[in-house]
């Protein structure tokens, strides 16, 4: 199970990077018109704070653990993760854009995940 959930982590490390970068390089304007139509409410230093937590909790998922300097940061990143995404089906749902909750159901699912195995059978601390 250890495997499973590193592979977890790095999977989700890499989609949150992806979408952190995406929203600290492109402008708002950019960003709506690529799809993400629930960021339209929101001013554009709001959107790049979201990028920039997006990448500090998808560092939190993999560099804790793999440098062995305090990995209980691991599971903590991964709930602040789940919180930003139900934020962001809160905003979707809002605005009635209903065609990326799927996904982020999804994304929630795996961290949820990550969260139980990092915290309770596969702790860093056992």
């Amino acid at each position: 199970m250890n495997i499973a959930l590193w592979i977890i982590a790095g999977l989700l490390g890499a989609a949150f990077v992806a979408s952190g970068a995406m929203k600290l390089l492109q402008p708002k304007d950019q960003l709506i018109a690529s799809g993400v139509d629930f960021l339209e409410g929101f001013r554009p230093g709001s959107i790049k704070a979201i990028g920039a937590l997006e990448i500090v909790g998808a560092v939190g998922l993999v560099l804790p653990a793999a440098l062995d300097i305090a990995p209980v940061l691991v599971p903590l990143a991964a709930v602040g993760l789940v919180a930003m995404v139900i934020g962001a089906i809160i905003a979707q749902l809002r605005r009635h854009d209903t065609h990326a909750i799927v996904a982020n159901l999804a994304l929630i699912a795996l961290a949820g995940f990550l969260v139980w195995g990092r915290f309770g059978p596969e702790s860093f601390t056992g």
